[in-house]
């Protein structure tokens, strides 16, 4: 091919891949400032016990927050091949739940204690087009419906009545989808989510690529269009900021899990350190808002 036709098709294709690039970022709506949340501390992340997710607990009174990691699942759990614990999240009444998932299988598993301190657990069949991972639960304010994720590029969450707090769940019974919350822009692996009103979350992704957002590993907030409950709801997705990436090593980082306690107004969240570092100087870093 003569070199000037070369320089032509580059010319062209450059400007094909500038064009693509800008009606992605396009579609990704920008923050405000009202959205604007700020790092104002952070805490070392045990790399056994603190580094899958994180929870703030309300009930009983001056309860501690509660993490997961590989450390924390307990042996019954993980010799039955539940083993791998992903970001839980509480219920205003107590109710604290883990999401567990296996190496292979067709079902994911949601272990729930209660606020007298008693275990059970709940297990949902795969349905169809359904991914193996279970990533992370958040609790809706109302405490009757709860949000549970997949890993990789997604444009939806699952909705789940809340296993122990519904009156329809029973650790006896299969644990059924109730409805789908439909994104308005695609996500990916996705970490962790919390809510912070009933219809808005703010989530953790660990996006290595920043291709969806101009980010990796953003801090995004997700508009409900509706309160989630047995009917589909739109989520418009908004990019915040880029989550906290500092470490004495370099290499790839990895944000894990997302907490929102409403009592202190107080955003957490964990970002794994790469390589050695994994056992130094991950945090869990915290924010408050603008």
């Amino acid at each position: 091919m003569p070199l000037r036709t070369r320089q032509r098709r580059h010319a062209v294709l450059t400007g094909l891949v500038a064009l693509a690039t800008a009606a992605v970022l396009s579609s990704a709506t920008p923050a405000t400032a009202a959205d604007t949340w700020t790092e104002v501390g952070s805490d070392r992340a045990d790399p056994l016990t603190e580094s899958q997710g994180l929870a703030s607990v309300e009930v009983p009174a001056n309860s501690a927050n509660r993490y997961t990691g590989i450390g924390t699942i307990p042996v019954s759990v993980s010799s039955r091949g539940w083993n791998h614990v992903g970001d839980p999240d509480a219920s205003y009444g107590g109710y604290y739940i883990e999401p567990y998932q296996a190496d292979s299988g067709t079902a994911k598993m949601y272990r729930v204690q209660s606020p007298g301190g008693t275990w059970s657990e709940y297990v949902h069949t795969l349905g169809s087009g359904e991914a193996l991972n279970n990533s992370w639960v958040a609790i809706a304010p109302s405490g009757q419906w709860m949000l549970s994720g997949e890993y990789g590029t997604m444009t939806r969450f699952l909705v789940f009545p809340t296993p122990g707090v519904n009156a329809s769940t029973s650790p006896s019974a299969n644990l059924p989808q109730a409805s789908t919350v439909t994104l308005d822009h695609a996500v990916r692996d996705v970490q962790g989510c919390d809510f912070v009103t009933a219809t808005q979350l703010l989530c953790s992704s660990d996006d290595p690529a920043g291709t969806l957002f101009g980010i990796t590993k953003p801090l995004l907030r997700i508009d409900l269009s509706g309160e989630p409950g047995t009917a589909d709801v739109t989520g418009h997705v908004t990019a915040l900021r880029q989550l906290p990436l500092r470490s004495s090593c370099s290499g790839t980082f990895e944000a894990e899990g997302i907490d929102y306690d409403r009592r202190t107004g107080t955003l957490r969240v964990i970002v794994v350190s790469p390589g050695f570092c994994v056992l130094t100087d991950s945090k869990t870093y915290r924010f408050t808002k603008n």
